[in-house]
C-alpha cells in the first residue's frame, strides 16, 4: 500500500507543478490506423484463394475454426473486429504463412 500512496502523492505533485507553470509533461504521438475494412464474402475467399489455402489452412492461419471461415465465405457470419484486422494483414501481404509439403 506504500508504494501505491508514494505514486499517487508523486503524480498529484507534479500536477500541481504543471498547474503552476513550473514543469511541461512530455507527450507522445502515436499514429492509429484506420479501423479495418468489412470484407465481403467473396472477397474473403479471394483473399484465401490467392494464399493458396484450403479453408482448413485458412481456418489455422487466422485461429478461427473452419465452421467460422464457412460462415464468413457464405455470408452467414460477419468477422469480428480483430479477424478483420487478420484479414487485412493477409490481404495486403503483411502476414503470409507459406505451405510445406512434407514428403513421406
Amino acid at each position: 500500500m506504500s508504494r501505491l500512496f508514494d505514486d499517487l502523492k508523486e503524480g498529484l505533485e507534479e500536477m500541481i507543478a504543471y498547474k503552476k507553470g513550473k514543469i511541461t509533461l512530455r507527450s507522445e504521438t502515436i499514429e492509429v490506423p484506420e479501423p479495418p475494412v468489412a470484407y465481403k464474402p467473396s472477397h474473403i475467399k479471394k483473399i484465401r484463394k490467392k494464399g493458396p489455402y484450403s479453408q482448413s489452412i485458412f481456418a489455422k492461419v487466422l485461429n478461427v475454426s473452419v465452421k467460422t471461415v464457412q460462415s464468413w465465405e457464405s455470408g452467414e457470419r460477419m468477422p469480428s473486429h480483430a479477424a478483420l484486422r487478420l484479414l487485412e494483414c493477409v490481404d495486403k501481404g503483411f502476414y503470409r504463412p507459406q505451405l510445406i509439403q512434407k514428403r513421406r
